[in-house]
Order: C-alpha cells, then structure tokens, then sequence
C-alpha cells in the first residue's frame, strides 16, 4: 500500500499538466490505498499538517456557500467534482511524502512533464497556430500578434501561470542541487522562460520578472544578471513581445479595461453577499446581474480575472479569508525553512577526524545533499507560490482545475518538506 501511494502520487504529479482525468484516476487510487494502510499497517497514521485546520474550513464554507446558490444543483455538482479532488491531493501529498527519499520521484516526474510541456509550446511556435480567431488578444491593440502558445493547457496565459511555476521550482531546485543536476535545472529554467515569451502573457511575463530580480537583488546577484540578459536577447529579437509589455504602461487596450469593468462589478457582488458569497462556481450566472460593461453581449463570463475578488465573491469573505490564510501559511512555511547547510567543503573539513571508514563519509554526503535538496526544492515552492499569489491580481488561474490541483500539492508539499527539514535538523 506504501509502494501504491507513492506510485499514485508520482502518476499524479506527471499527469496533472498533461491529462487531468487521468491524474485524478490515479489520485483516487493513492486514496484508496491510504485508506487500506490505515487499517492494516499499525505503525503508519495520518500525520497533522500545520495548516489542515484553514483548508478545512475553507472547504466546509464553500459548501455552506451551495445553499445561497441561484443554481444549487449545478453549484452542488460542481463543488462535489472539485473540491473533494483538491482536498484529496493535499491529503494524499501531506501523507505520503515523509523523506527525501519519497520526494525525489516526485520533483523527477514534475520535471518531466514540465519538459514535455515546453517542448509542445516550442512546436506549436515553429510550426504555428492561428488564434485570431480566439477572444486571447486584442487584436485591434496587437495586429502583429497572430501566434499564442497554450501546450497541454486551455489557453496562454494559463500556460503562463504554469510556467511561472516551472522557473520558480526550477530554481530552486537549482539553488539544492549540484553538477549536473543544477545544470539539468538551469535548462529547464531557461526553456520555461522562452516558452513563457511565446505566450505573449504580459502579467505573467512580468511577474516572474519581479520574482527573478528580486531574488536576485536579495540573494544572488548572478540571478539578477541572467534575467537581464535574457530578458533583453528575448525583447531584441522579438519586438511584437516588447510592445505587447510595454502597453501594460503605455495605454489600455480591450483586455485590461475588461478586467477593471469585471472587478468592479465583483466588489458590487462582495458587498450584497459578503458572508456565503453568491454560491461555488455560480460567478458566470450571477454577474450578467451587475454587469455594466458588456451590456449584454452574449459572451459567458466564468471568473472575476482576480483569485482575490473571486473568492470573496463565491463563498463570501470568511470562505476568502480561510483559503488565504491556508495559501499564504504554506507559502509562509515554505519560505521560513532555513537554508544555512554549509558547503561540502566545510562539512567535511570539519568532521574528517571522525569518520573512519569511506562508508561513513558516503552516507554523510547522501545525508548533505537530502538536506541541501530539501532546503532548495522548498525554497521553489515559496517562489512559485508567491508567483501565484501575484499573478493572481491580474486572473484567477485556479479557475483551472490541474492549476488548482498542483496548487493544492504544492501547499503539501510545502508542509511535508518543512516536517522532514526538522527531522533532518533533529538527527
């Protein structure tokens, strides 16, 4: 049943970029076979993660918010299909991963997919895909702008929102690993940052901008001075992606006057619901009510284009605050993991004296390198949940069901690797 956990949570972690149903396939599998160890295995019991109590509650408010729904059979249908299968990732994540040694696989297939992920981006940019046909782009500001990357995802600038995440682990990763492993790292990293320019998505784009300068202004400055290369050679040689930056601050096109109409509209929704919200999932029915912007042109609006207003929207601002509270503590638990092993170098110098035997220094590099992957991989996870967190103003990524479900595992994730950094520090 161990064995068939881990191997369910590694399917998952490799198919939730890539085949969504199949992930949550595999996820209700590693469930299951959660539930027989529990019952047959004494010495193995579910473990309390710091912030279970928050992602409870958020999940009982939102299906408080059900009963205040316009729709409650189809708010009820759609919180029973996702909800459940967030709170079953964080569940089969927080309990399955235990050591690093149960991590690695993991971080492994993640990469993976993320590989296959870029490279699809890279094929549809060589070979070309029209979406002047898609509402993307506004293609009266950006008549240049005829080619957007999505992969595996819906659309680019949820592809973005994953890309984001993908540099943010990468370089951590990058930070806690080693020879060629680091270098393996810096490649991913530096793939993701192109496929996210063929994106074309400004908030993404510049999100992860301010996350890389200021990582790198606060601890290395090499950082710093990658994402300055890159960011000009990809501004130089692509200039339809520099004009499409700089309108952020130069003019306001269709896009972003839509997103202020929207968020103007929610606020108005926050203020009549505020307690259970207008309902789950019931923000595309209720908003034709306060909209003032489209007028009823018959275009279907399903989220607020803000993670902040939206949920506040739904399920009313205690049903925000909880999920808040949960995110922005796993972000928090990610972040306060301290990074202070020393190199190799000095681990060794100082205990040569004690150690007798070339087994003795092999297990005390493999103990070195847990810890400094340990430390480096939850350094990823504050990053690229802090990207989240930002692009979140902007949009609402976890509108997507695989954005919400990696989200959810990240947050685990986060909890799981801060458990074995104190084990570690304890031993």
């Amino acid at each position: 049943m161990a064995r068939a956990m881990q191997y369910a949570l590694i399917a998952e972690a490799f198919l939730i970029p890539l085949v969504p149903l199949a992930a949550m396939a595999v996820l209700l599998v590693g469930c299951a076979a959660l539930c027989v160890r529990l019952r047959i295995d004494a010495d193995f019991h579910l473990r309390r993660l710091p912030y279970d109590a928050p992602a409870l509650l958020f999940v009982v408010i939102a299906f408080l918010s059900v009963a205040v729904a316009p729709d409650m059979a189809f708010s009820f249908y759609n919180y029973s299909h996702l909800v459940p299968i967030y709170a079953l990732t964080y569940l089969l994540t927080g309990q399955a991963l235990r050591s690093a040694e149960e991590l690695r696989p993991v971080v492994i297939a993640m990469a993976a997919a993320a590989v296959f992920v870029i490279l699809y981006g890279f094929y549809q940019f060589i070979f070309g895909i029209d979406i002047s046909a898609m509402k993307w782009v506004d293609g009266a500001s950006f008549p240049e702008l005829s080619k957007r990357v999505f992969s595996t995802w819906e659309n680019p600038n949820i592809l973005a929102g994953y890309l984001d995440i993908v540099v943010c682990l990468a370089l951590g990763l990058a930070v806690g690993l080693s020879g060629w492993r680091r270098g393996l790292s810096l490649t991913i990293l530096v793939l993701a940052l192109a496929c996210l320019g063929m994106t074309y998505a400004r908030g993404a784009c510049l999100v992860i901008a301010v996350i890389l300068a200021g990582y790198g202004i606060l601890r290395d400055w090499r950082v710093l001075l990658g994402i300055v290369v890159i960011g000009a050679g990809i501004l130089f040689f692509d200039p339809v992606l520099s004009d499409r930056l700089l309108s952020v601050f130069t003019r306001i096109d269709t896009s972003s006057e839509m997103r202020l109409a929207f968020w103007e509209s929610t606020v108005a929704m926050v203020l009549d619901h505020p307690f259970l919200g207008i309902g789950w999932a019931m923000y595309f029915m209720v908003y034709p009510e306060y909209d003032f912007y489209l007028q009823g042109a018959p275009v279907k609006i399903v989220h607020a284009h803000n993670m902040y207003l939206n949920y506040a929207a739904e399920i009313g601002i205690p049903g925000a605050l909880a999920f808040f509270w949960f995110f922005f503590g796993s972000l928090l638990l990610a972040f306060r993991l301290p990074r202070k092993t020393p190199p190799w170098a000095d681990v060794l110098a100082a205990h040569e004296h004690e150690w007798h035997a070339v087994a003795d220094v092999r297990e005390a590099l493999m103990a070195w390198r847990s810890k400094k992957f340990v430390e480096g991989f939850a350094l990823g996870i504050g990053l690229a949940m802090l990207s989240v967190a930002l692009n979140g103003i902007t949009d609402h990524l976890l509108f997507n069901i695989p954005s919400s479900m990696l989200l959810w595992m990240l947050a685990a994730m986060a909890a799981a690797v801060h458990t074995m950094a104190g084990e570690m520090k304890e031993g």
